[in-house]
Order: structure tokens, then C-alpha cells, then sequence
């Protein structure tokens, strides 16, 4: 049972399902309180200690469903096995009786997969392709390619060499075995696959999804095609999630501080340094706080929206986050992020100002005039765009202000460096008043910057 749980915690890591130590000793000791013997007892059992959320409960059913199905093995029949009910008993018993004393005879001298094969033993046929498949090692599975070789290994351990001699010798001496077996040969083949073929989906998701998302995250973003989107959505989600656990800070240590121990030691010399009183000191931090101007104009649109839908995910980490979208004019869009599913709220933020032609003159005036408010000394300001403002007034007097007024001022731009400053591109201009330049096309890009940012406030 141990190795059957570790297996399928390998299985449930493989669907995105995060199992901690401590949650897999839980699962454990409640699949041993519940038992094999009821299957819908063990997985509920199993979801309540190991899911916390819907998706992972989902996920996790879905895991377990497929990780204890085990593939049928077809038992077919030779066409001259009806011969028995078309009334042969007139051949007399002695002729039954001698060719049942030479069946036995025959198989007695077969090999045991033949034997489980000719006897229908099913339990004895599943449980020979378990004990093949972890003999086999088919839990190191990976990619597809892989299935022709794991799937002759299986057969190898169950004697299949042995199963061909044995239908050669059976063909030889013209016995109605032979072509029975022939029969099994194939439907075990096709079982082995299947169980192959689950085994892949099981343990082989995590490395191809690793290898989907190491493809995603060096793509750019503004290229990728329909299917692909909603795949990056979910990388950014999983970059997100991956700088709130790197920079979140237990709050008790925040407020308690770290030891002082010069202090701790003068305090306690009257009982001979024994450091029964403690002191502390906490490094004074600035609350952070970030002002986000995305360009949503045709070209930038859809990088815009994995950055927006990045930024309002690290609320953990940067608790004051201001959004703003611009194309024509810029609005504040905040409330949209944070009240609606990322999926709605692009539409509503697009359907506002996305789609249009930049400008970024008058979107810097439009900031100046009723945000400028929101910069602070402690504000860091990330502009995310091309830069390419149409030929109009690119304002970079505006941006020099915002610069000004704020802790720093990030440029990420999607294009290519060798495309800043060709064309309508104002790119060298604005980057004279900026503390951070940097291209910014693919997710990998995107998360380095973003990482970058939030590490000036621990």
C-alpha cells in the first residue's frame, strides 16, 4: 500500500496538485484509518487531506480516477471453441477422455503466462502486469517517445519470450491451443499499451508540461497564437504564485524583527550573559507601492494584459497597487482587476480604451492632471509600451516629473532593442529619465523585471 500511495503522490505533483510533506504523511495515515476495500471511501478521504482548493480538488479526482483504472484484458475465444455446443458428444467419451488427459498433459508443460492466458485467470493476469510494470520501472515514463520501449520492457518481464516458444511448440504439434493463445498474445499487446499509455498521462504530464512552459516562457508574448493564451495565463499565474513564496516574509518575523545580539548581551550581563532577556531590532521598511501605465494600443495589447494580470497577483507582496490603461487617453483601471475575473476585466479595460492608436503625450497629460497624486517618494512607477507615440508630442517633460516624484521609474518595452529610436519610436528619449530600461517580450523577461522590483522592498 506505501509504495502504492507513493506512486500516486507522484502521479498528483504531476497534475499540479502541491503536496507538502506533511500533507502526504496525512493522506497517508487516513488511507491506512480507511483501507483499499471501498474505493469512493479512499478517495474522499484522500481529496479532504490533500486538495485545498477546487481546482486541485478537481484535479486530484481526476488523478485518482485514472491512476487506480486498470486496463481490462480482453479474453477471446478460438473459433473452434463452439464445438462443444454443437453436439459432439457422439464421438464417445473415450475420444473426450483422451484428449482432455493430452490437453493436460500440454499444458502442464506450457509456461505461466500461457497457462493464465488458457485458464481466463484475469486476477492472476493483473496482478502479473502489475508486478511487470514496477519491474519494468514504468513510473520513469516521461514523453511519448518512450512508449514503444516501456511498453517491450512490460512485455519482457512477462515472459513473452516463453509465450512465443510456447505457441510454436503448440503449432507444431497442431493443438487447438495454439491459435487461442495467438489470440491472447494480441489482446495482451493492446492491454500493455493502454496500461503504457495511462502510465504516460500519470507520470509524464509534469516533464511535458515543463517542457510546454520553458517553450512558453521564452516565446514572445505579443506572437503567440489563440490556444496558446490561455496556457501562458496560467504560467503567469504559476510565476506569480513563485515571487509570492520567494519575497513574503512570515509577518511575525516582520514585527518581531531579528535578534540584536550586542544588546541581548549588555542586557543580561547581571546573570552572566545567560540571555534571559532579548532585544530586537527591526530595519525601518518603506511601504511599498507601485503605479502600473500599460499601453493597450493594437500592438501591445496582449503583453499589457499577462503584465496587468502579473501585477495583481503579487497583492502578498506589494499591497498598494494603482493600475492605469492607455491608447488614446488613460483611465485608472484598478477597480477592474481587482473586481472581475482577469477574462472580464481585460474586456471591460479593451473595450474602454484598448485597440487604439497611442499617444502617449496625451495619455502622460491625462496621468499628470488627476493621478500625479498617487506618486510618492516611496512609488515605484512601471511603464509598460513600445513607445512609439504616432508622430505626436511624446510629453517626455511629464515623464521627467513622474520621475521626479517617485522612488524609481521602470520602462519595460515589448519591441526589440534594435527597433528603440527607428520610426515614431521615442524610446531613447523617454529612457533618458528613467531609472530601469529593459526589453521586455517574453514571460521570462516579465518575471525577471518584475522580480527585480519587488526585491528593492525586502
Amino acid at each position: 500500500m506505501r509504495e502504492v500511495m507513493h506512486r500516486f503522490f507522484r502521479a498528483a505533483r504531476g497534475a499540479g496538485v502541491r503536496i507538502s510533506p506533511a500533507e502526504s504523511i496525512d493522506a497517508m495515515r487516513a488511507a491506512a484509518e480507511v483501507g483499499p476495500g471501498d474505493r469512493a471511501i479512499l478517495r474522499d478521504a484522500l481529496l479532504l487531506t490533500m486538495a485545498k482548493s477546487g481546482e486541485e480538488k478537481a484535479a486530484l479526482a481526476a488523478c485518482f480516477d485514472a491512476f487506480f483504472t486498470y486496463p481490462d484484458l480482453e479474453q477471446p475465444q478460438a473459433a473452434n471453441d463452439d464445438r462443444e455446443d454443437a453436439g459432439e458428444e457422439a464421438s464417445g467419451s473415450s475420444t473426450d477422455a483422451a484428449e482432455g488427459t493430452a490437453s493436460g498433459q500440454a499444458s502442464a508443460e506450457l509456461g505461466a503466462l500461457a497457462q493464465m492466458l488458457l485458464a481466463q485467470d484475469r486476477a492472476a493476469i493483473a496482478a502479473a502486469l502489475s508486478n511487470a510494470a514496477n519491474a519494468a520501472g514504468l513510473t520513469d515514463i516521461r514523453v511519448f517517445t518512450q512508449r514503444g520501449l516501456f511498453a517491450s520492457r512490460v512485455l519482457e518481464q512477462l515472459g513473452i519470450a516463453q509465450l512465443r516458444d510456447d505457441i510454436d511448440a503448440l503449432n507444431a504439434s497442431n493443438s487447438a491451443d495454439a491459435e487461442r493463445l495467438t489470440a491472447g498474445l494480441g489482446s495482451l499487446r493492446e492491454t500493455v499499451s493502454e496500461m503504457v499509455s495511462q502510465a504516460l498521462l500519470l507520470y509524464g504530464r509534469e516533464e511535458t508540461e515543463a517542457l510546454r512552459n520553458e517553450i512558453l516562457r521564452n516565446a514572445p508574448m505579443a506572437r503567440l497564437e489563440q490556444r496558446q493564451i490561455a496556457q501562458m495565463r496560467l504560467l503567469i499565474r504559476q510565476i506569480a504564485r513563485r515571487l509570492r513564496e520567494r519575497f513574503s516574509k512570515p509577518r511575525k518575523r516582520q514585527r518581531r524583527g531579528h535578534l540584536d545580539v550586542r544588546r541581548t548581551i549588555r542586557r543580561n550581563a547581571a546573570w552572566g550573559g545567560v540571555p534571559f532577556l532579548t532585544a530586537w531590532k527591526r530595519r525601518h521598511r518603506d511601504k511599498p507601492k507601485i503605479v502600473a501605465i500599460c499601453d493597450v494600443s493594437g500592438s501591445v495589447a496582449q503583453v499589457s494584459d499577462f503584465f496587468l494580470l502579473l501585477i495583481h497577483s503579487l497583492h502578498e507582496v506589494v499591497s498598494d497597487v494603482r493600475s492605469f490603461a492607455f491608447s488614446g487617453n488613460l483611465i485608472e483601471v484598478s477597480a477592474m482587476l481587482e473586481n472581475n475575473k482577469p477574462e472580464e476585466a481585460m474586456k471591460q479595460i479593451m473595450s474602454s480604451v484598448g485597440y487604439g492608436s497611442s499617444d502617449y503625450g496625451r495619455s502622460f497629460a491625462d496621468f499628470e492632471k488627476d493621478f500625479m497624486s498617487a506618486v510618492t517618494p516611496q512609488t515605484t512607477v512601471i511603464v509598460l509600451g513600445d513607445a512609439r507615440s504616432n508622430n505626436l508630442d511624446p510629453r517626455a517633460d511629464i515623464l521627467r516629473r513622474i520621475g521626479e516624484r517617485s522612488k524609481r521609474l521602470v520602462w519595460l518595452n515589448p519591441e526589440g532593442r534594435v527597433s528603440w529610436g527607428f520610426g515614431d519610436s521615442e524610446m531613447p528619449r523617454y529612457a533618458t529619465f528613467c531609472n530601469v530600461v529593459r526589453q521586455c517580450a517574453t514571460a521570462q523577461q516579465l518575471e525577471r523585471a518584475v522580480a527585480d522590483i519587488v526585491a528593492t522592498y525586502q
